[in-house]
């Protein structure tokens, strides 16, 4: 399986292209700095879950178009294969298990957080809808629109789906790690 930052590199690369930017119009757009896009194309760098959000809302492409693997007729994800991308101060891990494709219009992921780990999500594209489930420990959700805040509380077993075109943060309320299944779905066209 390719190394995460090389994958990144090559996608990065490969989106900014398409659409046209100079390394300096997507630090502009993203507020990554020239310098970090250069490692991070180069795949020197092992970028955090929040510089990957802004690139992916810079060039305005679903989080995991940077994630893409080559296309093949199956695919068998272990776990114990995938390198995570890391959180909150390294206290979220993000493994991307079905990276979305031109095709399919969503992906999924498996979030794994220490007790007490807190991480603030940048709002995805619009019309994307995230769909949690949770199987381990306790997640305290927060949603934030319309000049309203919603406050979530998962425990096992318990599932939500919600506009993640929102503000919104995560938060492990228990005295566990937190598991929980994450997926996202952009409806209509997204490239």
């Amino acid at each position: 399986m390719d190394a995460i930052n090389q994958l990144v590199a090559k996608n990065l690369k490969k989106l900014r292209m398409e659409r046209g930017l100079s390394q300096d119009d997507l630090a502009r757009v993203s507020g990554i700095s020239k310098s970090m896009l250069v490692q991070i194309e180069r795949g020197t760098a092992n970028p955090s879950l929040s510089t990957l959000q802004k690139l992916v809302n810079g060039m305005q492409v679903p989080f995991d178009a940077l994630l893409r693997r080559p296309e093949t007729h199956y695919k068998l994800v272990r776990l114990s294969e995938v390198e995570p991308i890391l959180g909150g101060d390294g206290k979220i891990k993000n493994y991307t298990l079905f990276p979305d494709d031109e095709n399919r219009h969503f992906s999924v992921y498996r979030i794994e957080a220490v007790p007490g780990a807190f991480w603030q999500a940048a709002p995805h594209m619009k019309k994307t809808i995230e769909f949690i489930t949770v199987f381990g420990g306790a997640l305290e959700l927060t949603i934030e629109g319309d000049g309203q805040t919603s406050v979530f509380r998962l425990a096992e077993g318990d599932s939500i789906r919600f506009q993640a075109d929102l503000e919104h943060s995560y938060r492990n309320i228990s005295g566990e790690t937190l598991i929980f299944h994450n997926i996202l779905f952009v409806s209509g066209k997204i490239f």
